[in-house]
């Protein structure tokens, strides 16, 4: 089934990607000149701000040494990117799927630089883990929707997908890069991030409120709801991966598997989750799809 977008879109959208085509432009950089990339990353201290670490708050986070806990944070950032660079790679694939055909004719301007900045975010996230970490963790696939819903439901799940991918990680981008006790080479790439998204972010929230719309418009009450269920479990799983086994274990951390289970079921995990899904709940909240 087609991809193609039946929406009629609005002078004030169109009006929107002129101006982000324009700061686009006038913000572009050349990220493989940007960055400086030291031998190793100095001092010797977090790699991650302690309150985003995914132990925060529990139990275990006070039965570990501040050594387990450095070793954690540097373990727990090779995750986050690792899942960066992954998800942009998917987002990317669905972005080229819909760029140049019928009915993108009004975002398409704009899909060009969302396509080289999220290409050169890719890059910049997997250097890091593979210069600081020795690897890049294993791709935990964000699964897109198949083709079998209507054109127009299948648009707004994927560009959801993206949109809530973008906003829970620009959570931890915009902490990491305003906080000072963290090394300068972490603070520069979750900084460069954070600008970049910031446009990704107020394009995506446009994109997708129209798609919403059209989508209310041709569906069902019941579809529309089971759109909201399948988009809070995407929600949750996007939260379960920042909770990695793999991290644990490079950490040292004595059966991984079982340590897991047990910080994700702390009960002060509940509050810390509700910031970090803040931003996107209430944006769905504002749309009409979450009550």
């Amino acid at each position: 089934m087609s991809a193609a977008s039946t929406i009629e879109w609005t002078d004030e959208f169109a009006r929107a990607v002129r101006r982000l085509i324009d700061v686009s432009v006038d913000d572009y950089y050349n990220p493989y000149r940007t960055f400086e990339w030291p031998e190793s990353i100095t001092p010797e201290g977090l790699w991650m701000s302690r309150e985003l670490l995914s132990v925060h708050g529990t139990s275990a986070e006070r039965e570990l040494s501040p050594e387990q806990l450095v070793e954690l944070s540097r373990w727990e950032s090779v995750n986050l990117y690792s899942l960066i660079a992954h998800g942009i790679r998917e987002l990317l694939i669905e972005v080229m799927r819909r760029i140049h055909t019928p009915g993108y004719e009004i975002p398409t301007p704009y899909f060009h630089h969302f396509i080289g900045e999220e290409n050169e975010h890719m890059w910049f996230f997997a250097e890091f883990c593979l210069r600081y970490g020795g690897r890049i963790y294993p791709d935990r696939r964000m699964v897109f929707p198949t083709d079998e819903r209507a054109p127009e439901m299948n648009n707004f799940i994927v560009f959801s997908q993206i949109l809530i991918f973008e906003m829970i990680g620009d959570y931890f981008n915009a902490k990491m890069a305003a906080d000072t006790d963290l090394p300068e080479t972490v603070r520069a790439v979750n900084r460069i991030h954070h600008r970049d998204e910031s446009r990704h972010i107020a394009f995506g929230g446009k994109l997708v409120k129209a798609l919403f719309d059209e989508v209310r418009r041709t569906h069902s009450v019941e579809e529309v709801e089971e759109v909201g269920h399948y988009l809070r479990g995407y929600i949750d799983l996007i939260i379960q991966m920042l909770y990695s086994r793999d991290a644990y274990q490079d950490a040292g951390i004595e059966n991984p598997g079982r340590f897991r289970a047990s910080v994700m079921a702390d009960p002060a995990r509940v509050a810390i989750t509700a910031r970090i899904t803040e931003r996107t709940n209430n944006f769905y909240r504002r749309i009409g799809l979450f009550h």
